[in-house]
């Protein structure tokens, strides 16, 4: 029977180059049997996915003993593919038996495109634009929506169905860019590198996922000029602004589809003579139309039309380049893996040309290398495409662990995407514990869960009692130690290092509370932040695991500059760690000897090599 030393695909003895390869490499793959075993001959099968559906059949050739085992070889040569390989072994026994290992995962990308490195370095913040700082309480009248704005900043946002049954998102509380402007040496502070905003184009809801008019900044957040002097100060800190691309719905209430008639051209509702008409799938004009996951105020688009496509990306003043040359640094894409990949493609073609050092982001849920969408492998991270993917695997498997999972488990999950993702992918990753769409961090640690077990009215209103508010912060500071230590860009979303509150939306995108900002997330979110620019080997090293299990959890980051060791223990007890090197934490000026120490139970180190002992 086949043990686990016949093959290990992350062991460099079986296979190499380790992980992803570009295409035109030569994968060198091993397998060593125990010789009792009783093995006469092994055979490589390689299946090249959407390569005219390729089939290799290679046999592999004896290459002596190591110890107890019989070592086979095979070189796979990946030719001018781009995609994944999926590949196993049959070994034939000497009785005439045979057995198989298999398949395995061998990602295969263009690696002729040159990636900017710069993202995956630095901090990431992300901000909800309504909610994040307002200098002034807006008037309404006349802007698209009819929309109400909070006189208050502390009031709480709107969540139960009006007189039509329906939860509008018209609510707003008025925050604007130059709030964001003035919180800019704020932000400089916190050692944020990259401002990711939710959309600001004009829309009709709060949130604006529904595109009203991309050309236009929405009138609650101030003007194109405005957004051009807040990108021309980020610049000169240091801080780039990456823009929130909608591209594969837009809203009821838009110049594009005009349902409610608020802009003055047609639209798509109003007449089939409308330029934007062919945008839409419409199964009975004007009323029965494809729209965003059933959601008829989302009317989703063709992105096959090819109007559509020169006004997003082809045209020299498309929509994706104006707003680059206006100041902007990066593209995050909406539900990226609704959008068809030649228009992705098409995007990160627009973003090069226009800026090569600017980037493309795409939101995808799973792992970006094997997802599918609408029957069709996603080409997001095979070059060309995305050049990192917001990393939901990530948090949850950190959240796992925070909330009682094995470390070991957190370790498998990033050694898959580790394995499976292009080296510049897996670094450009954004990476978090909250955004958005989920609920507030310190909630859910704090409380233990998403509060599902009782109704919406009851999580509108509830706030963590002084216990799960320590229990919860203290999780949330080992969290974010393992945040700003790992690969990939660390992203905070707005408030988390303030202590907001919150359950899922809209208690995940209340009102930032300047007022009331917890002094102790804070300043530990300062110090990794600092850690975070100043430690190069966080910002470019090579990820090696340390002690990974149970309650304890550790890595260490090296390569460039001096090493950097991160440790945390979520449990109730101290655990054993071994020191590589005389440490100082980087959070608390702790000094240690090499060699075994113990790390108290629900505390985290940030260690660098003591330079006294």
């Amino acid at each position: 029977m086949l043990d686990a030393m016949t093959f290990d695909s992350r062991d460099s003895r079986y296979k190499q180059p380790y992980g992803a390869v570009p295409s035109g490499t030569k994968v060198s793959l091993a397998l060593r049997p125990l010789r009792t075993e009783g093995f006469s001959q092994a055979v490589l099968i390689a299946y090249f996915e959407s390569h005219q559906e390729r089939r290799l059949e290679l046999p592999m050739v004896w290459d002596g003993i190591d110890g107890d085992r019989d070592v086979l070889r095979v070189t796979l040569d990946t030719g001018n593919h781009v995609g994944l390989v999926w590949y196993s072994f049959r070994l034939d026994r000497l009785d005439g038996r045979q057995e198989e290992l298999g398949p395995y995962q061998l990602t295969v990308y263009d690696g002729t495109d040159q990636v900017p490195g710069w993202f995956g370095e630095g901090v990431t913040y992300q901000i909800f634009p309504d909610r994040f700082r307002r200098t002034r309480v807006p008037n309404p009248e006349g802007m698209v929506g009819g929309r109400t704005v909070h006189a208050s900043w502390r009031e709480e946002p709107e969540y139960r169905p009006d007189e039509h049954g329906e939860v509008r998102n018209r609510d707003f509380f008025g925050g604007d860019l130059r709030g964001v402007l003035e919180k800019l040496p704020y932000l400089r502070d916190l050692g944020v590198e990259t401002i990711y905003f939710c959309p600001i184009f004009e829309a009709p809801e709060n949130h604006r996922y529904g595109t009203g008019d991309y050309e236009k900044i929405d009138p609650m957040l101030g003007t194109e000029e405005d957004f051009k002097a807040l990108c021309d100060a980020a610049h000169q800190l240091g801080i780039k602004i990456m823009l929130d691309g909608v591209f594969n719905h837009q809203g009821y209430v838009s110049r594009y589809f005009n349902g409610d008639g608020f802009y003055p051209e047609n639209g798509a509702c109003q007449s089939q003579d409308s330029p934007y008409y062919k945008w839409y799938h419409f199964s009975h004009w004007p009323d029965q139309y494809d729209s965003w996951w059933g959601i008829y105020s989302l009317p989703a688009v063709n992105e096959a039309e090819p109007s559509y496509r020169d006004y997003i990306f082809e045209d020299e003043n498309s929509i994706v380049r104006r707003w680059l040359r206006a100041g902007a640094d990066a593209w995050r894409l909406d539900v990226a893996d609704e959008l068809p990949d030649d228009f992705v493609h098409g995007i990160h073609q627009a973003v090069r040309e226009t800026d090569p050092n600017a980037i493309v982001i795409g939101e995808v849920w799973e792992d970006g290398s094997t997802k599918m969408a609408y029957g069709v492998r996603r080409k997001h991270i095979l070059g060309g495409h995305c050049d990192g993917l917001m990393n939901y695997p990530f948090r949850n498997g950190l959240l796992g662990y925070l909330m009682g999972g094995d470390a070991v488990h957190f370790k498998n999950a990033m050694e898959t995407l580790r394995e499976n993702y292009p080296p510049f992918a897996f670094h450009s990753a954004m990476n978090f514990l909250g955004t958005h769409d989920t609920p507030r961090i310190l909630t859910l640690l704090g409380y233990g869960g998403d509060g599902q077990d009782h109704d919406k009215d009851w999580r509108a209103a509830y706030f963590l009692t002084p216990e799960q508010y320590l229990l919860g912060r203290t999780k949330l500071m080992l969290g974010a130690l393992v945040l700003f230590a790992f690969p990939g860009s660390p992203m905070i979303y707005y408030g988390d290092e303030a202590g907001m509150e919150g359950f899922e939306d809209p208690f995940n995108r209340r009102t930032y509370r300047w007022e009331m900002t917890d002094g102790v997330l804070h300043a530990w979110y300062t110090k990794l932040g600092q850690a975070r620019k100043k430690l190069v080997s966080l910002r470019r090293g090579s990820l090696r695991w340390g002690r990974t299990e149970g309650k304890m959890l550790s890595f260490l980051r090296e390569g460039e500059g001096e090493p950097v060791l991160a440790a945390v223990n979520v449990g109730k007890a101290p655990e054993p760690i071994t020191l590589p090197w005389p440490a100082e934490d980087w959070m608390s000026g702790l000094k240690l000897p090499a060699g075994p120490v113990a790390l108290p139970p629900m505390t985290g180190w940030l260690l660098t090599p003591s330079r006294s002992n």
